[in-house]
């Protein structure tokens, strides 16, 4: 109110016009009015304040009341996983017992008379068939005489007695003949081929034998057949066209070999032999004898010792050179067959890999006609296809260790020829200085 005089009184001395007038008591009015209006807030804020700090302190209290609802919850949840997992671990312990059940029942039947009743418990049950089946056991360990019949090895059925080792072996006894006995199939027993009679006699008469043999069988329903060792020539006929090929070279390396063996053997001896001979007449200076005699053998020593002798009072490195020269002449014949006998070692194992592709490509032309049936076809094709890399490897392996050393030793006759050859001339200088 004082401000308000305070306009009147200013607009009144210094006469200012009536809107002005309006304003200041309009505007006069509304700071009024805010004053008012910031007291109310004061007060609003004042008594919410209050409320508000009420009201959080109570959403606390709620918050920590979910919490605790949270993880009980949370807990009660976990305890019915646990429950259902119990649950269905013993649906599953139930459902073992009963297989249990099942095949107990299914083994000792053919034995005892048993089988399981659904109205007992499994329990019951489960103790019946474990003490059935201890009595089955005891009664298996020990040796059973039973009338029955086998087949012979030539196919023929008998009558005989059979002693059973439990349901893991059995032995034959009849007029025709006795031995371990080996599945046929079809629950039935075969004499099988590794001859026992000793052992079947001893333990017909319920003595120990000193030593047991026995053919151990899992099961009668599957024939179990003799693996029939194959010759030579089916092993080699199983490698088809390139097996045949690979053997033909083989021989062919073989009698190169020989052939080889045989002239490095003469060669290495004739050394030997001729320089005996030559070395007294070039010691008393008699060239001529001494080329007689070289000249009447036609051996790479006697061509080397031959051009020694005609040249032997040159000076001595063109003696050198001349006798390098006759050998290098000589190493055709020396060398002969060396480097076939060394392709053949190369070529040999590069036709079995050539035959063992052919051979699995066929296998899987196979596989894919006939499928992957019958594993016993495609052990065999594989088999068959690997046994030209077999025949390769056999040829390879002899023919390069032949080769080298046949080299070696043609490389020392070189030597030898070229130490007799020094030898007779430093003998003609000796003589020549006396």
């Amino acid at each position: 109110m004082r401000f308000f005089t305070f306009l009147l009184l200013t607009s009144f001395l210094f006469g200012k016009s009536d809107l002005e007038l309006a304003y200041e008591k309009e505007f006069a009015f509304l700071e009024l009015q805010k004053r008012e209006l910031q007291k109310r807030l004061r007060e609003v804020k004042k008594s919410n304040g209050s409320k508000l700090w009420v009201a959080n302190r109570d959403i606390e209290k709620l918050q920590s009341k979910f919490v605790t609802k949270q993880g009980e919850s949370e807990s009660i949840s976990n305890r019915i996983t646990s429950i259902e997992m119990e649950t269905e671990s013993l649906s599953l312990n139930t459902d073992t017992l009963e297989n249990t059940l099942l095949q107990s029942e299914t083994t000792l039947s053919r034995y005892h008379k048993f089988s399981h009743d659904d109205r007992e418990d499994i329990s019951t049950q489960l103790e019946k068939a474990f003490v059935l089946g201890n009595k089955t056991i005891l009664e298996l360990a020990s040796i059973r005489k039973e009338q029955g019949e086998f087949f012979l090895a030539d196919g023929k059925g008998v009558e005989g007695t059979i002693l059973k080792i439990g349901n893991i072996a059995s032995y034959g006894i009849s007029e025709e003949a006795k031995g371990m006995l080996a599945p046929a199939g079809g629950e039935r027993l075969k004499v099988w081929s590794v001859p026992a009679d000793e052992v079947v006699t001893k333990l017909e008469a319920g003595e120990k034998p000193e030593t047991l043999d026995i053919f151990l069988y899992e099961s009668l329903t599957k024939e179990i057949s003799e693996r029939k060792e194959k010759t030579a020539l089916e092993v080699i006929n199983s490698g088809g066209i390139i097996g045949w090929v690979i053997v033909v070279l083989g021989a062919f390396a073989v009698l190169l070999v020989l052939i080889r063996y045989i002239y490095l053997q003469s060669a290495s001896g004739d050394i030997n032999r001729l320089y005996k001979k030559v070395q007294g007449h070039v010691s008393n200076g008699e060239i001529e004898k001494a080329l007689e005699i070289s000249h009447s053998k036609k051996t790479s020593i006697a061509n080397v010792m031959n051009a020694t002798l005609r040249n032997i009072d040159r000076d001595r490195q063109h003696l050198d050179d001349i006798i390098s020269e006759a050998i290098l002449h000589e190493s055709g014949r020396l060398d002969k067959f060396n480097t076939l006998i060394m392709i053949i070692a190369a070529v040999a194992p590069l036709l079995g890999l050539l035959g063992t592709v052919t051979g699995m490509i066929t296998t899987f032309d196979l596989i894919t006609e006939f499928g992957t049936g019958d594993p016993k076809m495609l052990s065999g094709g594989i088999s068959e296809a690997l046994v030209t890399t077999e025949l390769g490897l056999i040829v390879a392996i002899p023919a390069l260790v032949f080769g080298n050393m046949l080299s070696g030793w043609a490389e020392k006759i070189k030597d030898d020829m070229e130490h007799s050859a020094l030898k007779v001339s430093n003998i003609y200088s000796i003589y020549k200085e006396k």
